[in-house]
């Protein structure tokens, strides 16, 4: 279905030198995942990037380019370039190359040249960007087609007009990054890296590549489903549409076809799905689709996609107490808190196959859920997640932070809401909604979480409230551990190191409650930490047996606190990062701190509890 072009084409249509896999290796000393050495610098990450919506016609354009880093006040491209810097790895990875940091006062200039044939120019040509950290602006053949602000949000540019009549074409992009001294959102990114805090990411991190689309096209479609009316919800964004252009949308369960339905382009269709397999953590069934743009009967334009049944939603116990249901079912939800760091490539796994791996490790340790931490994935780490059967919980990245609070056992975490000035707040706001946008078909992704312990929250009854009505076929999780407000359905308490809840009298017959964040009992491992010394946990042990008899304790303890009201926790974390080595696996995955097979087993106890909810109709 996808389109392979093997290496060598793909050197020769992109006018890159063969040999240019010899002017790359990567930078500095730092530790390494084992996926490093599997990097080819002709063709990284070579994989087609939006499973959601699939065309054949499309090329890479990842790989080695040039790169400049000059002074912000220079607006024109540089006369001359520093090297080549391996896209898509930023600048200051390992994997790029390079290894340098930019900061607010410089900016960051790409330029390449491709071999573009007339067969590959029919119709129009997109050029997208799957993540760019923060503000770029792009230019083709000297003609600026765009700019975009957003470090984690997927952006396209339209490129017919400016491309030469000719194959050869040129593409130069200018990128301005503050990190910490800007508003922006940027997660953990500092620009002097310690304790919870990181390297910078600047630039390029997730795929550049060119689509070849009819001159009317499919742009974006919004996929919902609804369990209880057994239809799927859709509506297309149309380019360029024309009166009587029709919409197609068929349905598909393991190759057979279950539903088809036809509408105007541009409009709202509804695909009715008897007898739904419903999507959930141990069956994670998803339905294929095919979405055709119809002219007169013929076939425009075509991409294909999948969607999934399930739903999500708070109700009663009989107690009175608010729980979280998947598919009406009370599913405790079980997870890490995981950050998506890489010691090679930061914010970007050096393959696809690494940014598998880490799924699948929490998979097979026996959690269903993740906790994406103040991050963003790239679109395929969603697909996995709705392959493979694991809930998430989407943070929105932190930025404009300032403002921190003390929590009190049994009553509100309180603090002033940050005073952002109306362009802070407008960049939020853009790069949320866009956010939430971009990743609404994923089944997996349950919980918004739009502010993460008072880090630059402000308006938080209008941004939850806002948020609930972007999309309200999920959760939202208003301020994991932060500055609390009587809004949204959950409320989430961050405890460390000992599990804990909020107090169900205070909270339980108004919202679901979570134990957002706790645990962080760290390992380090010699030869697979990020420096030598002084790194840290929140507790720290010297062995395995030590560290497991801990987290089992912590696990014991959890049964009776989803009997008392409990409906969902998060574990710190996934893996070490940078100085942190509380991670299940150590920041190169390497080493598995606790054996798989007994964590899978004693996580076993939390979807068995003794709890017997009778809902509330």
């Amino acid at each position: 279905m996808i389109k392979q072009l093997t290496i060598a084409a793909a050197l020769l249509y992109l006018g890159l030198p063969a040999d240019a896999q010899n002017n790359w290796a990567p930078a500095g000393t730092k530790i390494k995942t084992e996926w490093a050495s599997a990097v080819n610098p002709a063709s990284p990450l070579p994989e087609y990037p939006r499973p959601q919506m699939v065309r054949k016609a499309w090329t890479n354009l990842n790989g080695l380019w040039q790169y400049a880093v000059t002074p912000k006040s220079q607006e024109a491209a540089p006369a001359a370039y520093a090297g080549r810097i391996l896209v898509p790895f930023a600048v200051e990875s390992a994997l790029s190359g390079v290894g340098k940091t930019v900061g607010k006062d410089s900016v960051l200039w790409y330029q390449r040249s491709i071999n573009l044939p007339a067969s590959a120019r029919k119709g129009r040509t997109l050029l997208h960007f799957g993540a760019v950290d923060w503000q770029c602006t792009v230019w083709v053949n000297g003609k600026e087609v765009g700019s975009h602000q957003g470090g984690y949000d997927p952006f396209s540019f339209d490129i017919s007009n400016a491309l030469n009549k000719g194959a050869a074409q040129n593409i130069a992009i200018r990128v301005w990054d503050p990190s910490d001294d800007g508003p922006q959102p940027r997660g953990k990114q500092v620009k002097k890296p310690e304790s919870i805090w990181y390297t910078p990411v600047t630039g390029i991190w997730q795929t550049v590549w060119l689509e070849a689309v009819p001159d009317t096209y499919i742009a974006a479609t919004k996929q919902t489903p609804d369990v209880d009316a057994g239809q799927l919800a859709l509506a297309a964004d149309v380019a360029g549409a024309q009166p009587g252009d029709e919409l197609r949308v068929t349905a598909f369960a393991e190759g057979k076809q279950v539903a088809s339905q036809t509408g105007a382009a541009g409009g709202n269709l509804s695909l009715a799905i008897d007898n739904p397999r419903l999507w959930s953590p141990e069956t994670p069934f998803l339905y294929d689709l095919k979405i055709a743009l119809l002219r007169k009967g013929k076939v425009v334009d075509e991409v294909d996609s999948y969607f999934a049944m399930r739903k999500i939603k708070m109700n009663p116990d009989a107690a009175g107490i608010q729980r979280m249901l998947l598919n009406d079912r009370f599913v405790f939800q079980y997870g890490p808190l995981d950050q998506g760091w890489w010691p090679d490539g930061l914010y970007t796994a050096p393959t696809d196959a690494a940014l598998k791996f880490d799924i699948e490790k929490t998979k097979e340790m026996g959690f269903n859920m993740i906790r994406k931490h103040v991050k963003v994935e790239p679109a395929r780490w969603y697909w996995y997640c709705d392959k493979m059967g694991m809930l998430v919980w989407q943070d929105m990245p932190s930025g404009d932070l300032g403002n921190r609070w003390e929590a009190r056992p049994g009553v509100y975490g309180r603090a002033s809401d940050k005073d952002r000035t109306a362009a802070s707040e407008s960049i939020y706001r853009k790069e949320w909604a866009e956010i939430m946008q971009d990743l609404h078909n994923f089944p997996s992704i349950v919980v918004w979480v739009p502010f993460n312990e008072a880090w630059g929250q402000f308006k938080t009854r209008d941004i939850t409230e806002w948020t609930m009505k972007q999309d309200p076929s999920r959760l939202v999780n208003s301020a994991s551990g932060g500055n609390f407000e009587p809004v949204g359905h959950i409320m989430d308490l961050h405890n460390y190191p000992d599990p804990a809840m909020p107090d169900p009298k205070l909270f339980g017959s108004k919202q679901i409650l979570v134990l957002g964040e706790y645990g962080g009992l760290g390992l380090p491992q010699e030869g697979h930490t990020w420096q030598d010394k002084n790194n840290w946990g929140y507790q720290s042990y010297k062995n395995s047996e030590d560290l497991y008899k801990r987290y089992a304790e912590f696990i014991g303890r959890i049964p009776a606190l989803i009997e008392s009201g409990l409906s969902a926790a998060v574990y710190t974390q996934t893996t070490d990062v940078e100085i942190e080595t509380n991670g299940l696996m150590t920041y190169d995955r390497k080493v598995i701190k606790m054996p798989v097979e007994r964590l899978n087993q004693l996580h076993q106890v939390l979807y068995k509890s003794p709890v017997q909810l009778t809902l509330r109709k």
